[in-house]
């Protein structure tokens, strides 16, 4: 029994510090991943903003939910694998470069914009994603400054876009 509670207590005061360097940490963070794709910038955003295939390619989803008929224009909900309900709002949309998605909800650990841009290159589309985010819940901004990562969710979309399109990317800083 006093292993048992000073285990409890241990990992207790293991949480409080994590929450406490957390509260230490600003809220905002700016962060960049990128990838070269073979294909060009107008297969890119077909398949980036086809948000109904969402859910075939991206393993993070459970679900989504198109607004307006499926017009990704008008946003949509994604339901996340361990059960968050993130509603995005576009923010800006001209294709075949440039995509600014915002997470819009006010309930959520965390929140902010992704900007989306597509340049041509000697063939093929650097797709570059920049996260102006915010985390803030403090025991949430410690995991995901010093556990996950900041680019840790770009780089998977990435990656999952890569093989969607049947191509090997590397993700870049």
């Amino acid at each position: 029994m006093k292993w048992a509670a000073m285990i409890a207590g241990g990992l207790a005061g293991l949480v409080a510090l994590m929450a406490a360097i957390g509260a230490m940490l600003p809220k905002a963070h700016v962060a960049t991943q990128s990838a070269r794709f073979t294909s060009p910038p107008t297969a890119v955003w077909e398949v980036m903003t086809d948000v109904t295939k969402f859910v075939h390619w991206r393993k993070d989803l459970k679900a989504l939910v198109a607004h307006k008929d499926g017009d990704p224009r008008a946003g949509w909900t994604e339901l996340w694998a361990h059960g968050e309900q993130v509603p995005i709002e576009v923010q800006e949309w001209n294709p075949p470069s440039r995509l600014v998605t915002r997470i819009a909800a006010k309930d959520l650990a965390f929140g902010g914009t992704w900007t989306y841009v597509l340049t041509p290159t000697d063939g093929g589309t650097e797709l570059r994603i920049t996260e102006n985010g915010e985390v803030y819940n403090p025991l949430f901004r410690f995991l995901s400054r010093f556990v996950f990562g900041h680019t840790g969710t770009m780089r998977n979309y990435l990656v999952a876009l890569g093989n969607r399109m049947g191509e090997r990317v590397e993700v870049k800083d």
